[in-house]
């Protein structure tokens, strides 16, 4: 597995952290998701790629840079 690492500018809280986590649960439940809500990062272990982690994120209504 492969750990993927995100800049998400739109992440304020703990909720946003768990929107986020959940958003990439619900498509790949084995991922590994770990939102550090100060620096604005999730970072993510996973076997999806890069671009449908991405894609799960903004599905959530957050951005990705």
């Amino acid at each position: 597995m492969a750990t993927i690492k995100f800049k998400v500018p739109s992440i304020a809280c703990d909720g946003c952290a768990k929107t986020i986590t959940q958003g990439i649960l619900t498509h790949e439940p084995e991922a590994k998701v770990e939102v550090d809500v100060t620096a604005k990062t999730v970072s993510v272990e996973t076997e999806a790629s890069e671009e449908a982690i991405k894609q799960m994120i903004t599905s959530v209504d957050h951005t990705v840079e």
